[in-house]
């Protein structure tokens, strides 16, 4: 069993920056890939980035390319997802998610979620 905690979440401008963090207890977390995910109301929940076990491997979804760092600290048991040029498009709650294996892009292969942390960006 893997627990997941998102903090960092917030009200920002347009332009702003905001960093999320995802702390895992449970289970080894080096073992894991991780994923950040988010859900706008009305919307499917959708993939934002992934990153290996090692941190290896990093894919992020086309549309925060450039403007989302995917990272994690395997002795801090954490992943994090730092947001740059934030868009009033990027506004929805921000999930964390946990796999076995290799990175996903499908939130149906990810095991463990966290209960999300709210992004709401003004224009």
């Amino acid at each position: 069993q893997v627990q997941l905690v998102e903090s960092g979440g917030g009200l920002v401008q347009a332009g702003g920056s905001l960093r999320l963090s995802c702390q895992a207890s449970g289970r080894t977390f080096s073992g894991y890939a991780m994923g950040w995910f988010r859900q706008a109301a009305g919307e499917e929940r959708e993939f934002v980035a992934g990153i290996s076990q090692t941190g290896g491997k990093i894919n992020y979804t086309t549309s925060v390319k450039g403007r989302f760092t995917i990272s994690r600290d395997n002795a801090k048991n954490t992943v994090y997802l730092q947001m740059t040029s934030l868009k009033p498009e990027d506004t929805a709650v921000y999930y964390c998610a946990a796999k076995r294996s290799i990175v996903a892009v499908s939130r149906s292969s990810y095991t463990y979620w966290g209960q999300g942390t709210q992004v709401t960006v003004s224009s």
